[in-house]
């Protein structure tokens, strides 16, 4: 019965993850043959109808995780905690997470969609690469995703500091996307694309360190 139920997890996971995959796909094709579509510039106009310094400050302050060259130098710093405490298949698969900003750049140039403009939503932020998919989005997902999974997985960790690192980080995936159409970097089919991409390479280095400890 348990090896029943085992199979059929592993059946939704593969399903789970061709469907990402054909996703992302279509998304990448939609993106790179036809301008911003009408829901693109819907929701910028959306999310960045509420305005003010304040908002800036905090939208900003959500994506400096991800802006060069400081998601290295998290990585880094996290993979030597998870080193010094014993933790060293840990501290592997963190510094596999850099991954994801190979993947960002090669998808970028390939797709070469440039970013918003001012003439269409309003600037906060100036990025200069180009703009599918978003990779602070994949970066986020990638990087505190596994995060997730690792406070999910080590229970000797001391559960105040688990519960501490899962909330921050789940905080820091679920508002990178707004924070990103706010600022006036990328589009919402930017961050989709980025979120998409990010689930599936954090579902292959998931399941590489399962199998792995």
């Amino acid at each position: 019965m348990e090896n029943t139920l085992t199979s059929s997890k592993k059946r939704v996971l593969i399903w789970l993850l061709i469907i990402l995959s054909l996703g992302f796909i279509f998304l990448t094709f939609i993106v790179t043959f036809f301008p911003p579509s009408a829901i693109d510039l819907k929701i910028s106009a959306i999310v960045q109808s509420a305005q003010s310094p304040e908002l800036d400050k905090i939208m900003t302050f959500i994506s400096w995780f991800g802006a060069f060259p400081v998601p290295f130098f998290i990585g880094l710093f996290v993979a030597a905690i998870f080193y010094l405490f014993k933790f060293r298949t840990e501290a592997m698969f963190v510094l596999l997470t850099f991954t994801s900003g190979i993947i960002s750049s090669v998808i970028k140039i390939i797709v070469n969609r440039p970013r918003p403009t001012s003439d269409l939503v309003r600037i906060v932020e100036v990025a200069r690469q180009q703009s599918f998919p978003s990779g602070h989005t994949l970066f986020y997902v990638i990087f505190f995703g596994f995060l997730l999974t690792l406070m999910w997985r080590l229970k000797q960790i001391n559960t105040a500091v688990r519960l501490t690192i899962a909330t921050f980080s789940s905080f820091l995936i679920l508002t990178i996307p707004f924070s990103r159409i706010y600022l006036g970097a990328h589009w919402f089919t930017d961050v989709l694309g980025g979120f998409i991409l990010g689930l599936i390479c954090l579902y292959f280095i998931s399941v590489l360190y399962l199998k792995k400890t």
